[in-house]
């Protein structure tokens, strides 16, 4: 079930009780997972990424965030739900953003792709009665796939959903993106439940982001951008913080 929410003017679009995109009129940022995500694609060594594959657009938040950000990045997005797009080109101006939109099953759609992209978004989650879960964690053969679909020095970002219930499905992404990518780097937003695992032959540092918040209007915006944290993952650091 599809519904929209609005409060002080943003606009959530909740899938089954689960906030899937959130947009507002002036403010870009959120605070949440959507940042880091952002934030995590322009870490690509030969900065803001020219092409970007999304597997899971939503309400197109991620999308919004970079055409700000980055505003010649060409996105091409994959979303199974029909009816979350459509509620998102009603409430959330997404037909404004200028992204190729595929419908349909986004693992199908990266085995027959051919084209190649500098940053591979998963952000691939369902929901489950109480909670969202991964159909599919990427595994090491799914992310070497992912590999397959990048040009050189491209990026693969990871959403992981972290805290009680989610830590095994965290430990067994972090183990592969750790075992597949040279570099990872996690990327945690200033307020939520996630991380973002970012990794490629070379992931750029958190300083790297800096210039960047100078692309945003709103102080509240920029404030945000600020707040978020990068480092390194270690190879040894397969198992999830407590």
């Amino acid at each position: 079930r599809v519904t929209v929410t609005r409060q002080d003017g943003r606009v959530e679009l909740e899938v089954a009780g689960a906030s899937f995109s959130s947009w507002h009129p002036r403010l870009l940022m959120t605070g949440l997972a959507w940042d880091a995500i952002t934030a995590a694609s322009l870490l690509r060594p030969a900065g803001p990424p020219k092409t970007v594959l999304m597997l899971g657009l939503g309400g197109g938040t991620v999308a919004r965030q970079l055409k700000v950000i980055s505003p010649d990045t060409r996105i091409t997005a994959v979303e199974l739900d029909a009816d979350v797009l459509a509620m998102a080109r009603q409430h959330m101006e997404l037909d404004g953003l200028g992204v190729e939109t595929i419908v349909g099953d986004a693992y199908e759609f990266v085995l027959r792709e051919r084209r190649r992209f500098d940053v591979l978004i998963d952000d691939l989650y369902v929901t489950g009665r109480d909670d969202v879960w991964r159909p599919k964690p990427p595994d090491r053969d799914l992310l070497e796939h992912y590999g397959r679909r990048l040009t050189c020095g491209g990026l693969v970002v990871i959403n992981v959903v972290t805290g009680p219930g989610h830590r095994r499905v965290q430990s067994l992404i972090r183990r592969a993106m750790a075992s597949t990518f040279p570099d990872v780097r996690s990327v945690r937003p200033s307020e939520g439940f996630n991380e973002v695992l970012v990794g490629g032959a070379a992931v750029r540092p958190s300083r790297a982001l800096i210039d960047y918040g100078s692309r945003l209007r709103e102080s509240e915006d920029r404030c945000q951008w600020q707040r978020m944290r990068v480092r390194r993952l270690g190879r040894s650091e397969a198992n999830p913080e407590v």
